[in-house]
């Protein structure tokens, strides 16, 4: 009886499934500001939305919520390009650069070796320091190949990473405030301390616009420490037949900024640019936060949760006191 009782409502919690999800898509979209209405789905909801999504019903479409949430937050950053002038963006963005050498280098060694003193397993460690050090879930995606991990390793990994990361997006922003940083201070830091692209860039949209600006500027910087990380890990673990993912949308993102800045295109074009790319990075978040499951949560570890909390302690704290003292 019980089992046949599941089976009728089984239909019925899909198609729920399915409509709740419709219905939280048409909001993150909704133009509230283009109408004179107040807008309450700020990057940082629509993550929370998600979750609590997951956390009620399993997503309907997970193929199309993995790789819509990917290439809608590249077009989004290269959207975002078209409301940023070239000097005035590297201009800000230039202190935040240097240290950016520093911390790849220095989170990667200070993981590498916690994750050997922890006895975790060596590759996990090494693709949670590299998700630390450059850019969350790219990083990992990118390296994980070159170093040929196992689907329970990466999947380890992107769990402690998105954890984190969407933690971050939601308690970055008020500490800003609370230490009146800033909106170069901010961006900079968060662009640092934060793991992923898009909680980069949501909590830099979150704060203000000078700081979506360097926020996003430096991150993609330091994403493209993609390319040297892969080719270090091939000859660190002698696999010289590994493919190297290039993260291109950056490429994309500088030729947006660089027409903005010398083609003349008119105002209204770049502010509606500006404003899809925003659309698409709530979206983004929305499509994130949905995506994970109570699995994931499961699959991460006490020991490896342990390391990437540590590490992100590291660069947040380091990161957060350089900043103050360097950025006006």
């Amino acid at each position: 009886m019980t089992k046949k009782v599941t089976e009728e409502r089984a239909p019925r919690m899909l198609n729920t499934s399915k409509a709740v999800y419709i219905i939280l898509i048409i909001l993150c979209l909704f133009p509230f500001d283009k109408l004179g209405l107040p807008n309450y789905v700020t990057p940082a909801v629509a993550l929370f939305l998600g979750l609590m999504y997951a956390m009620v019903f399993e997503c309907p479409y997970p193929k199309f919520n993995k790789k819509t949430s990917k290439y809608l937050l590249q077009a989004s950053v290269v959207g975002l390009g078209f409301g940023m002038n070239v000097t005035e963006s590297l201009k800000s963005g230039s202190e935040g650069m240097m240290f950016t050498v520093v911390s790849v280098f220095g989170v990667m060694l200070i993981g590498i070796l916690i994750g050997w003193w922890m006895h975790i397993n060596r590759k996990t460690a090494y693709l949670i320091s590299s998700g630390t050090a450059i850019c969350g879930g790219s990083a990992i995606a990118a390296v994980g190949p070159v170093l040929k991990a196992n689907s329970h390793e990466m999947a380890v990994s992107l769990g402690v990473i998105f954890i984190l990361n969407a933690i971050a997006l939601f308690i970055f922003p008020p500490i800003g405030h609370f230490f009146e940083m800033s909106q170069a201070q901010f961006g900079t830091w968060a662009a640092i301390a934060i793991h992923d692209t898009s909680s980069v860039v949501g909590a830099g949209e979150a704060y203000g616009p000078e700081a979506l600006k360097i926020a996003t500027l430096i991150k993609l910087t330091r994403a493209l420490w993609i390319i040297p990380l892969a080719l270090m890990t091939m000859a660190l673990f002698r696999d010289k037949t590994a493919k190297i993912s290039i993260p291109w949308f950056i490429f994309l993102f500088i030729l947006a900024m660089v027409a903005n800045t010398y083609c003349g295109i008119p105002a209204v074009v770049s502010d509606w640019c500006v404003w899809l790319a925003k659309k698409g990075l709530v979206l983004t978040l929305l499509l994130i936060g949905a995506s994970l499951t109570v699995g994931t949560v499961k699959s991460v570890g006490a020991r490896p949760l342990l390391l990437a909390i540590i590490l992100w302690i590291v660069i947040g704290v380091s990161s957060f006191f350089v900043v103050r003292a360097t950025i006006v």
